[in-house]
């Protein structure tokens, strides 16, 4: 222990906060709260710690806290602290995006579609899904149970869905308020959980077709049915209350741990995931931060169940539900059936996993490798292009050997000269290491290019002219255009003989492949399509507008028919664009 750490630890409180942890280098390596800075802080160092726990503290060189008015306060300054500096011994959830729900227009046509948010109030909700092909599957069915409108603009004539049923043909037939606001119940019944009116509506259908010698309308209804039992199967208990309800329940295993929820919403189960990371000091406190850490992004149900009495102390006052346990009936067998899924999820993290894990001592590696201080914050440019058209340059960054997908960066190149490849290098890294610098922003610990020395060259003038201190190197290929290891600005080449830590970097150089490609598609299939949709005479700019969002790629607008554009365009232009298409 340090001497500023004893003088730190003689001015803590007795009151509610933030601490952070400090090395040597002034980095912040741990950010925590406390509801008693003092009986928290100072346990780490008055107290025998092993793990991760105690590496940490081998590395603090002194800690600050900040007191705040109490701990929910204190919870909302540690996850903006951790998302600010992402130190190196928080163990995080991984970085996704925003849960998906499916919307129920309240008004008008009953339509619906999947969004990001609840927060539009012409719509209602219902969700959030755990990921977006649990919902894409959800409101598919919903659109084969239900006549609902499925195009956004009313077309002039009838579509395939009219005829084959799933579709009340608003675009032709006028449909009273009555009508809508029935099915609007119905779904809402539906996605409840109530299903056994549909399901005897769409066998009758099925026989009829059946009787009718339509064998391939009747397997069609069949598959519908399959589908809406498969729903009824997932419902493994019959929540008689219909409560919007969590259930978690945790396993560890040799220095690992496995956080499993499921998500049951109006008494419908949408789903379950699964976290594991490496274990950090005590279970029931880790597996407490881990919950709050989940609901920063996920909406927070009426109830939380979870089947520890410690863990239920500390969340009490943290989350805006009830936070409850339950040790017999349905809801019990649930929570079992939460454990059986974490005990699972060790077991194929072990089996597979496991190998790489442990990213911080790879990167540790990789900084003596080069030489340099631990790498935790790694940034990585590439450029996509098709002989200089629609160029684009894009950045990813990875924290502590995990994306960071809130730090990505997408570039449209300036520069005329748009094949030159080192040119392009040179002005995103430029652009991006600029803006940093004037902003005054933490720089990254490495930043790696996707080449030789030229690259490294015009990657090294970009961050020179805009005054950016970062260590650059390049990822090298043997001749058979394979990632070899590194090499930096003399030439000198860096072998990696730890198969981890080559296939960690190799991934990284996949991650910013593929990031950069997306952004080259997505710039080209717009820039083709916009062209490709000029000159035609009736389509103006609104027009095309919806032919883009219906249309993701050319190769979509392409294989369109005249009468799928016919739905969103008048005849003649349907036909004209058609025309244009084909010849």
């Amino acid at each position: 222990m340090t001497e500023k750490v004893k003088t730190c630890i003689a001015n803590l409180k007795h009151l509610p906060g933030v601490y952070l942890m400090h090395d040597k280098d002034d980095n912040i390596i741990y950010v925590g709260k406390a509801k008693d800075l003092f009986k928290r802080v100072s346990q780490y160092f008055l107290r025998p710690q092993s793990g991760k726990v105690f590496k940490m503290v081998q590395n603090v060189d002194y800690f600050e806290t900040i007191i705040t008015a109490n701990e929910k306060e204190a919870l909302v300054l540690e996850m903006n602290l951790i998302q600010k500096y992402y130190p190196r011994y928080n163990i995080l959830l991984k970085d996704g995006s925003h849960y998906p729900y499916i919307a129920l227009k309240k008004k008008g046509d009953p339509i619906l579609q999947i969004k990001r948010n609840d927060k539009d109030k012409n719509y209602d909700y219902f969700g959030p899904f755990p990921n977006s092909g649990a919902a894409f599957q959800t409101i598919s069915l919903l659109n084969k149970v239900f006549p609902i409108r499925k195009c956004q603009t009313l077309p002039s004539t009838t579509c395939l869905y009219y005829h084959l049923g799933q579709c009340l043909g608003p675009c032709v037939n006028k449909i009273d308020d009555a009508t809508f606001e029935q099915m609007r119940e119905d779904i809402k019944s539906f996605m409840r959980g109530n299903n056994q009116k549909q399901k005897a509506e769409i066998k009758e259908k099925m026989l009829k077709a059946s009787e009718n010698l339509e064998f391939e309308t009747a397997n069609e209804y069949k598959k519908i049915l399959d589908a809406i039992e498969h729903i009824n199967v997932q419902q493994n208990v019959e929540n008689s209350d219909k409560k919007d309800r969590d259930i978690f329940a945790f396993s560890s295993r040799q220095g690992y741990l496995a956080l499993a929820v499921l998500s049951y919403r109006k008494g419908l189960l949408l789903g379950k995931q699964v976290f594991t990371v490496e274990e950090f000091g005590d279970n029931e406190e880790q597996v407490a931060d881990l919950i709050l850490q989940f609901y920063q992004k996920y909406p927070t149900p009426s109830e939380v169940v979870i089947n520890n009495k410690t863990i239920i102390n500390l969340l009490n006052d943290l989350l805006d539900a009830s936070v409850v346990e339950m040790t017999k009936g349905k809801v019990h067998e649930l929570v079992i059936n939460a454990k059986e899924n974490a005990d699972n999820a060790l077991d194929e993290y072990f089996l597979s996993a496991r190998l790489d894990s442990n990213k911080l001592e790879m990167l540790e590696e990789l900084g003596n490798i080069i030489d340099i201080p631990t790498p935790l914050h790694i940034e990585l440019f590439d450029n996509s292009h098709i002989q200089g058209a629609f160029p684009v340059g894009a950045m990813v960054a990875f924290i502590n050997g995990e994306p960071a997908k809130k730090l990505y960066r997408r570039f449209l190149i300036n520069h005329e000269e748009s094949r030159d490849d080192l040119a392009s290098m040179k002005e995103v890294v430029y652009r991006h290491y600029k803006r940093l610098v004037d902003e005054e922003k933490k720089l990254p610990d490495l930043l790696l290019v996707d080449g030789g020395l030229n690259q490294i060259n015009a990657a090294a003038l970009a961050l020179l002219e805009a005054g950016a201190n970062v260590p650059l190197f390049g990822l090298y290929k043997n001749d058979k255009h394979q990632t070899s290891g590194l090499i930096d600005g003399s030439g000198k080449t860096y072998e990696l003989n730890n198969k981890n830590l080559f296939f960690m970097l190799t991934r990284m150089q996949d991650e910013v492949h593929r990031f950069a490609i997306a952004f080259h598609k997505e710039k080209r299939n717009k820039g083709m399509k916009v062209s490709i949709l000029d000159d035609i005479p009736g389509l103006g700019e609104k027009r095309k507008e919806m032919l883009l969002r219906a249309y993701q790629d050319l190769n979509a607008l392409k294989n369109a028919s005249i009468e799928e554009f016919s739905q969103i365009l008048p005849p003649e232009v349907a036909r004209a664009l058609y025309n244009k298409l084909h010849n």
